[in-house]
């Protein structure tokens, strides 16, 4: 596996296949009653968030502390990024104390590229603007497979704001490399132009996109990065796109439902559809802590393993 982790554009599927096969280890230590290995006993991992995060910045720390590493969370706003520092100098600082991973998130797209560039610890993507967020698309593979017991030959409906959310452009990467179809289906305007170029096929209607589908994925509307109206209303979009179970019918049978958080029930979602079965959300949030715990093993425990005298 390369070092670093800052997408899964280009990655290898046997890559893939190795953080999946080290994830569903992990998982097993959430399961005991005692959480916790000293596989990264003496490590250190710095959690540079510059953007607001729940459920990925925890899961990352928990993680961490659950290999036993030492975990240190970064405040852009208890910062010198508040004395006009910039990122760069703020990242190389941080890498002067020789941490064994760096967990990254930014609202502008390339920033884990540009700091990965220039520090020494191998870099982890946790989300960069509307680019990519790897390590979101690979719980997601792992929460399908645990579901399905495979992904190739699967059909997955991603619905919403394809354009604005880097989670769909990570999963269309993602599953289509592990061998699956990928639908996309949305508003037009929060459908690239293009699409289709990456390899899926633009769904002109929810019916067309949802109809035999396995694996139905609605993403939240992306009103932050989203400058001006990218539809007549909310009530419209959750009228067009949401997803109840009465459109889910159109799928398969045994089609399940999938959501990144956070949920804007009634519009992405409904509120039944979003608590129960064929919801796998929750699963996504437990399998996520699983799952970077493999990445940071796979990254900071290959760095450890690597400066160890002989």
């Amino acid at each position: 596996m390369q070092r670093g982790l800052l997408g899964i554009e280009g990655m290898e599927r046997a890559d893939i296949e190795l953080v999946l096969e080290t994830a569903f280890h992990m998982k097993e230590v959430g399961q005991r009653d005692v959480k916790k290995v000293p596989t990264l006993r003496g490590r250190s991992i710095i959690n540079l968030f510059f953007e607001p995060s729940t459920r990925t910045r925890t899961s990352f720390e928990i993680a961490g502390k659950r290999l036993s590493a030492d975990v240190i969370n970064f405040s852009s706003s208890a910062s010198s990024l508040s004395k006009s520092e910039s990122i760069l100098d703020t990242a190389k600082t941080l890498d002067a104390m020789d941490p064994d991973a760096v967990v990254v998130r930014h609202q502008v797209a390339g920033v884990p590229k540009r700091i990965a560039d220039e520090l020494a610890a191998p870099v982890i993507n946790a989300g960069d603007g509307a680019h990519e967020h790897p390590t979101q698309a690979l719980l997601d593979l792992m929460t399908v497979v645990e579901e399905k017991g495979r992904v190739d030959g699967l059909c997955v409906a991603i619905i919403g704001d394809i354009a604005h959310s880097r989670v769909a452009r990570s999963n269309i990467h993602g599953f289509l490399t592990m061998g699956a179809e990928v639908r996309v289906a949305g508003p037009p305007t929060m459908i690239p132009a293009r699409v289709e170029a990456l390899g899926v096929k633009a769904a002109r209607s929810l019916r067309e996109a949802l109809d035999g589908a396995d694996v139905v994925m609605a993403l939240r509307i992306q009103g932050e990065r989203l400058s001006g109206a990218a539809f007549p209303s909310i009530r419209e979009y959750a009228a067009t796109f949401g997803l109840d179970r009465a459109k889910l019918r159109f799928a398969q049978d045994d089609a399940i439902v999938m959501h990144p958080g956070p949920v804007n029930r009634g519009v992405e979602l409904s509120h039944d559809l979003a608590d129960r079965r064929p919801s796998v959300i929750l699963d996504q949030v437990r399998n996520g802590v699983a799952l970077r715990m493999a990445v940071l093993y796979l990254q900071a425990g290959r760095r450890a393993r690597a400066q160890e005298p002989r």
